[in-house]
């Protein structure tokens, strides 16, 4: 095993690298143009970047309704507006479930309603990396209103049944918003089909969009206030808010050159299609996994994902020294900590974190397998170490 003679980057769950030329060509290309915007300027002949890409993200994730696609700066903002936005219109204090696998992007959120005495939150704990419907109903009382769950998990690698999920809770009278970060552009998204009240997503990360961007589906607007005012281009002598989809939720001007890039990294994805996708996904999982599998000095959290996330740590080596060592001696870029999910690693790692290795359909799988090499010969040499150490005691 020799060091390549270059950077191998796995942090894609957090931001994927490199992007597609297209998504930084079509950036590039729009920057280049008169800033005209749809009801900000008196350039009509300008083509509206945002309603085109509007109807393209619609079309790629099974959205009927392209105005009930919303674009926000990424998952964070989006997440905040749909958790505020939909306790503003609760009169009493209520009662939400949500997931140990969850983000700080959701957790944060409702803590603070709760430590406004808003809320009240119960946290369903996973099995083996998933959420039991049977648990979330067990949970559910008379003043539950909101369930918020994280599809695919970006500690794990595993993906939740959403439309299971939803059959079995139609009876209860939730609204369910469901976090797709780390699943749009990783696994098929059929809207129409997935039974959620809201979707997030993130366009930096498996859309290959430009960090910036996202947005958010939602299926009634009138459950969710807007938490966010100010101009839209329309309307402009009305001194509130439009209620009219997407004006009730995009205050400001867009991000444009974000806007435009997402909808490249969703022509590139659809040119590989889905097949090629999960394809790529097996090779990189099992590339990674092979030399791993033999080695009693790594802890495997979850080696058998849905998606190519791999948490692992190395005995006797904390995971921030860890990281360390394989950037700077094999030039192997990862992500170490708790990775915005403290739930699940209170749980897992007793909240010490752990190394996470992340591809993406643009890493070579053989980067994957050299990735495994390094860790299981570092808990080789650990190992060793450790021995050497008490044999001269």
């Amino acid at each position: 095993m020799t060091s390549p003679p270059r950077d191998i980057y796995l942090n894609n769950a957090a931001t994927t690298w490199p992007k597609p030329e297209r998504v930084i060509d079509a950036v590039q290309a729009h920057l280049h143009r008169l800033p005209g915007e749809s009801g900000r300027s008196t350039d009509e002949l300008t083509v509206d970047p945002v309603q085109e890409a509007r109807e393209t993200v619609s079309e790629f994730l099974g959205c009927k309704e392209p105005d009930h696609l919303i674009f926000t700066s990424g998952a964070t903002q989006s997440l905040n507006m749909l958790i505020h936005g939909f306790a503003a219109g609760q009169e009493d204090m209520f009662h939400v479930i949500t997931t140990d696998l969850d983000h700080n992007s959701v957790l944060r959120p409702l803590t603070t309603l709760a430590d406004n005495n808003r809320i009240e939150v119960s946290v369903i704990p996973s099995r083996d990396g998933y959420i039991h419907s049977s648990d979330i109903i067990s949970a559910i009382r008379d003043d539950t209103r909101l369930f918020v769950i994280n599809q695919g998990s970006n500690v794990l690698g595993t993906v939740q049944n959403i439309h299971e999920i939803h059959s079995a809770l139609k009876r209860a009278d939730l609204f369910m918003i469901v976090d797709g970060s780390q699943t749009a552009g990783q696994i098929p998204v059929d809207l129409s089909r997935l039974g959620a009240d809201a979707f997030v997503f993130t366009g930096h990360k498996y859309l290959f969009g430009m960090p910036g961007i996202g947005g958010f589906w939602i299926r009634d607007p009138d459950v969710v206030q807007p938490i966010i005012q100010g101009g839209t281009g329309t309307n402009s002598a009305n001194l509130r808010q439009p209620s009219i989809l997407p004006e009730r939720y995009e205050a400001g001007t867009p991000n444009y050159p974000g806007i435009v890039s997402l909808e490249a990294g969703i022509s590139y994805l659809r040119e590989i299609g889905n097949s090629r996708i999960a394809d790529h996904q097996r090779k990189c999982i099992d590339a990674f996994y092979d030399p791993l599998k033999d080695s009693d000095q790594i802890i495997k959290y979850h080696p058998t994902p849905d998606i190519p996330v791999f948490p692992v740590n190395i005995k006797g080596m904390d995971p921030d020294t860890a990281g360390f060592v394989i950037r700077t001696t094999y030039g192997i870029i990862t992500r170490t900590g708790l990775h915005c999910a403290p739930l699940i690693h209170a749980r897992i790692t007793d909240g010490k974190g752990c190394v996470r290795l992340s591809p993406s359909i643009l890493t070579d799988p053989s980067d994957c397998r050299f990735a495994g090499e390094v860790l299981a010969s570092l808990g080789d040499q650990v190992q060793s170490a450790g021995t050497t150490s008490k044999a001269s005691q």
